[in-house]
């Protein structure tokens, strides 16, 4: 099999064996493997020898015995490294420590190592999902409880008459118990059934491929089970105990009244929904704004109508001269570059570097990307001192160097401009190089916004059949013209192998494919939560009007207006849920700073939120309120005073 790698280079390798896939997630999702050595990789790992200094690349894989405390084996790796890199580390100015990590660890805590093979997942961001998830169950178990002590007094004649009969607490207790959990288990195979024509919607917005059968996940559905029972416990405990208290000879007579308890519980109840509700519509609107922010921001580079081209074979590493050539006629091009890397994808090359009088012990690291003379005009990187790399003057190939302003200020030169024309140093393998800085760049975002802006810089890449992308600038609205002069200019010379390209702006985009996921997700959470708190409160609002129907109609017989009582019956409500947005915007503000505190650069939370949280808040419940208060407002009042 002939297999071409812009890190391996093309090589043939023979096939020994065929792996069956699996359909679950694993950490290293690779189609095929191939030995390292038989290829560019085995060069690289010859020329390095036993010079672990240098060596970053690669990752170790060890199987431990049985019993085997990995932490015992770690304890020993810094006498290890100190032995065998210790005087090379030492002479680079710089040092390393190696670690082990459990693979189990890996994907959810995202960080624990870098540049790793697969994206990590976060397991602060599934915290955050469960706990909405719970909160989400928490307020629909609020509403049975509040719906069923409100609607009390509809059940207060058959507890009467049970106990007369003989029916034990205990007894009642049961039977109110069984029939929350009836409802929550028939709840859980509506879910179920839910859940299986929804997966693949699901699927989609998370970014994960799920599945849901009993074979393969029958202990996950046994636990939802049983989480199906807890909430009906839960939901029915409180008006279970509260209803088989009542004493029969009260409620017989027509004595029976809510207690004060009761109704106090409930307007508790309903300040915790909305509590919950009004959190996730302040994280949705923080979330949205971030979102909106990291999209627009300026990135300190032209990031819109660049296609990038992967070069990833030494036939299309061949041909970039030639490419680049037949582009620069097509008039919906406007520049061409070519580069070992972009921004927005992880960067290999990096160095460390020293004025002149100091040492290695003084260097700065900084990442590296090795371009041609084209590369940062392409990208509209702006120079704030000296120049950019330029064909007209050949000794740029000679070590000539291009840093950004962050680069200038570590390495400790006074400005920009004092920067140019100055040396700097670096010492690799018992060797020093001089690099000769020509021009200082603007700092631009070469990482995502999670990250802040470290030193950077750029060199020729003397060898035009080494880039590993081509950046092509395409003139605003000629995109489409662009990729066809492309994909012309391609056939004609590599038409070996297909084409592939993508865009920048997207490309950039997708190091927040976790937070856009977040988002649509919290938007979702928090779209059902609103629903469901209304749900309750529609509920208890008809209970109120029913309540006091009579009340309103001798208002109405005594001149009462339609607005007066609706704002009667709505006031109330409305108190509770102004008290659950005091409560929860605090709450809200912490737990989004904190959000935001992933990002280097972010959005502020001004008090713009918190107003469209509140005016969103009251409307929503408002809306929901005034349907029962204006019904019961419009009714008849002789109609609900003819039994008086």
């Amino acid at each position: 099999m002939h297999i071409s790698s812009s890190t391996n280079g093309d090589n043939d390798f023979l096939v020994t064996g065929v792996f069956r896939p699996i359909n679950k997630p694993s950490h290293v999702d690779g189609r095929f493997f191939m030995s390292m050595m038989g290829g560019d990789m085995e060069q690289m790992i010859k020329r390095a020898g036993s010079n672990l200094a240098t060596n970053n690349m690669y990752y170790t894989y060890l199987q431990l015995k049985p019993g085997a405390n990995y932490k015992n084996l770690q304890a020993r790796f810094p006498a290890f490294l100190d032995k065998y890199a210790g005087k090379e580390l030492k002479a680079m100015g710089f040092s390393k420590q190696e670690f082990l990590v459990p693979l189990i660890d890996i994907h959810l805590h995202a960080g624990i190592t870098q540049n790793d093979i697969s994206p990590p997942g976060s397991v602060t961001y599934l915290y955050i999902l469960g706990s909405i998830a719970l909160f989400t169950l928490l307020i629909a178990c609020i509403n049975f409880m509040n719906l069923s002590t409100a609607r009390s007094s509809k059940r207060s004649a058959e507890v009467g008459i049970r106990k007369v009969l003989g029916a034990e607490k205990g007894s009642l207790i049961r039977q109110f118990l069984g029939e929350s959990v009836v409802l929550s288990v028939a709840a859980f195979i509506f879910a179920f059934t839910i859940t299986e024509l929804l997966l693949s919607a699901f699927n989609e917005v998370s970014g994960k491929q799920l599945t849901l059968t009993f074979a393969d996940n029958f202990l996950t559905i046994i636990a939802f089970f049983g989480l199906s029972l807890f909430a009906g416990l839960l939901a029915g405990s409180y008006p279970a105990f509260y209803l088989s208290s009542f004493k029969p000879i009260k409620v017989l007579k027509g004595k029976f009244s809510n207690s004060l308890a009761a109704a106090s519980l409930r307007r508790g109840l309903v300040v915790f929904q909305f509590f919950i509700s009004v959190v996730l519509i302040v994280a949705s609107v923080v979330i949205a704004n971030q979102m909106h922010f990291l999209r627009s921001a300026d990135l300190g580079f032209e990031k819109d109508n660049q296609i990038i081209v992967p070069l990833q074979s030494q036939p299309a590493k061949a041909a970039f001269t030639a490419l680049k050539s037949e582009l620069q006629k097509q008039s919906p091009i406007i520049a061409i570059g070519g580069s070992a890397f972009y921004p927005g994808i992880m960067n290999l090359y990096d160095n460390s570097f020293y004025k002149q009088g100091e040492t290695m012990n003084d260097a700065k690291h900084t990442r590296m990307n090795y371009v041609d003379y084209d590369y940062l005009k392409t990208l509209n990187i702006q120079p704030v001192a000296g120049r950019l790399f330029s064909n007209q003057f050949p000794g740029d190939t000679a070590n000539r160097l291009i840093l950004n302003e962050s680069a200038v200020q570590a390495i400790g030169f006074k400005s920009s401009a004092d920067a140019i024309g100055k040396y700097v140093f670096n010492d690799f393998n018992s060797s020093s190089n001089r690099y000769e800085i020509v021009g200082v760049v603007k700092d631009f975002h070469f990482e995502d916004l999670h990250l802040p802006i470290t030193p950077y810089g750029f060199v020729l890449n003397n060898n035009n059949n080494s880039y590993n992308y081509m950046v092509v600038h395409a003139k605003q609205g000629d995109a489409n013209q662009a990729l066809a002069a492309l994909q012309t200019a391609w056939r004609k010379v590599d038409p070996s192998e297909p084409i592939e390209y993508s865009f920048l702006d997207s490309e950039f985009q997708k190091n927040y494919d976790a937070e856009n996921r977040l988002a649509s997700i919290v938007g979702y959470f928090t779209a059902i939560a609103i629903l469901i708190s209304c749900l309750g409160l529609f509920g208890l609002a008809t209970f109120s009007a029913e309540q006091r129907i009579k009340e309103i109609g001798v208002r109405k017989v005594l001149g009462a207006s339609t607005v007066s009582i609706i704002t009667l019956l709505s006031k109330d409500f409305l108190k509770l849920v102004a008290i659950s947005i005091i409560i929860a915007s605090p709450v809200a503000w912490w737990a989004m700073h904190q959000w935001l505190e992933n990002f280097t650069y972010h959005v502020s939370i001004t008090w713009v939120v918190f107003a469209i949280t509140t005016v969103a808040a009251l409307f929503i419940a408002l809306t929901t309120i005034s349907v029962q208060a204006i019904r019961a407002a419009l009714a008849n009042p002789v109609k609900n005073l003819r039994t008086e």
